[in-house]
């Protein structure tokens, strides 16, 4: 026997190493959770919902609706198949179809950079709000915070718990300003099934915004990190999935219904100015500069938090590339040198940052399909990678008809999207 072989641990020491992987593992699983709920409430659906209330006002219930029955197809066998077969998404694309994984790899960095640079400016946006400050300056703050929390040696723990704190806060102050603005929630109702007007422009926009690029993948890698990864655990995974989408789907509604109580009265929100802002300009018409203060606070958090799930989602991304970025200092300063270029950007663009946010919602819904698809593969013809012959059909059913309305959405909003920035029609 081997003079160093580490001498076996006590039964006392071995409980509290068992308790700390468990309390490891709860840590993982609610940051999972909130990771994807506030990816998917960041600065970008927040400036959107404000945008396209203002110009469809309660028929852009719809689009809410649509996005939140897209969310369940995605993450429910986004999340399932990932944790499923233990790898990453990348590295589990690959292994069903040679280099898919690189080409959604490269797709959700590319994408996920656009929504960094937007959730950089949306941190901007909420300090001028909040603090009075220049939005550049802003956006440097934020940024220099989130590149701190990654500069921690056990960043993980330290961004769950920033996560949940700002996930809660989001929500509670949204609900107050909800129930001042006092919206017409009967026409909200109505026209959340029958809307009077359609734009796929707009729901692809949404859809982009929420589910779409790194979004799409955040809560499941995270997940990963848990440990409780198998077939054998498709029950907590579902429930953890749900219940992330539970949050992100009252979160989108409530903040439609505080912009939609706010036009309703008739005011008239700027959408095109360079100092643009119709979230806070909504949020300070119910509550004068008090509003514009909460308004700042949450936009400010939905910006924050969503540049730590951008940076950290697409920094798990580039282990497509090296496995050294699997995990521990690598990867963390691999999430720092993308917030770092990120900043770098919005620092030298003049774009408006409610056009970059509305913008980058619809570029990233026009990436959707591409990852939706070589997963619905996987589920219907790979699911040997998946460590199991059995799939729930509906959720494939569901993930194929989702696969099928993103392909056909991105292809008539192309020129809408761009022209978000002045490309195009």
């Amino acid at each position: 026997m081997s003079e160093n072989t580490a001498a076996p641990l006590s039964a006392e020491d071995e409980v509290r190493l068992s308790a700390a992987k468990r309390r490891a593992g709860r840590s993982a699983v609610i940051g999972a959770i909130f990771l994807m709920a506030t990816s998917a409430i960041g600065p970008g659906f927040i400036t959107q919902t404000a945008t396209f209330t203002a110009t469809m006002g309660a028929a852009f219930a719809f689009a809410i609706l649509v996005s939140i029955l897209v969310d369940i197809a995605v993450q429910l066998n986004v999340w399932r198949m990932i944790t499923s077969s233990g790898m990453r998404a990348g590295e589990l694309a690959n292994r069903a179809i040679p280099f898919s994984g690189h080409v959604i790899a490269v797709l959700v960095v590319i994408g996920g950079l656009a929504f960094n640079i937007g959730n950089i400016a949306g941190g901007g946006l909420g300090m001028n709000a909040l603090l009075g400050i220049d939005p550049k300056l802003g956006g440097a703050l934020t940024a220099g915070l989130a590149i701190i929390i990654f500069l921690i040696k056990k960043a993980g723990p330290v961004m769950d718990i920033v996560l949940v704190v700002l996930g809660v806060g989001m929500i509670v102050m949204t609900v107050v300003v909800a129930v001042i603005a006092q919206p017409p929630i009967g026409e909200a109702l109505r026209q959340t099934f029958v809307p009077d007007e359609l734009n796929f422009a707009t729901i692809t926009t949404i859809v982009g915004g929420t589910v779409g690029g790194y979004i799409t993948y955040s809560g499941a890698h995270r997940y990963l990190d848990s440990g409780h990864t198998g077939p054998e655990q498709a029950g907590p995974v579902m429930r953890a999935a749900a219940n992330g989408i539970l949050v992100t789907g009252v979160m989108r509604y409530v903040l439609f219904l505080a912009i939609l109580g706010v036009v309703a009265s008739g005011v008239s929100l700027d959408l095109s100015s360079q100092a643009a802002n119709p979230a806070g300009q909504a949020f300070g018409a119910v509550l004068g500069d008090a509003g514009l203060r909460i308004f700042g606070a949450i936009f400010w958090a939905a910006a924050i938090s969503s540049v730590i799930g951008a940076a950290y989602t697409s920094a798990t991304f580039l282990s497509t590339f090296t496995k050294k970025l699997r995990g521990g200092w690598p990867l963390q300063l691999a999430t720092v040198a993308f917030i770092v270029v990120s900043l770098i950007v919005y620092l030298s663009i003049g774009t408006a940052p409610a056009a970059i946010l509305v913008f980058v919602g619809g570029f990233n819904g026009l990436i959707l399909p591409i990852g939706l698809t070589v997963f619905m593969y996987i589920g219907w013809f790979r699911r040997d990678l998946l460590g199991t012959k059995k799939y729930p059909l509906v959720l494939l059913i569901a993930g194929t008809l989702v696969t099928l309305l993103t392909w056909y959405m991105g292809i008539v909003s192309v020129g809408p999207i761009f022209a978000f920035l002045g490309i195009g029609a």
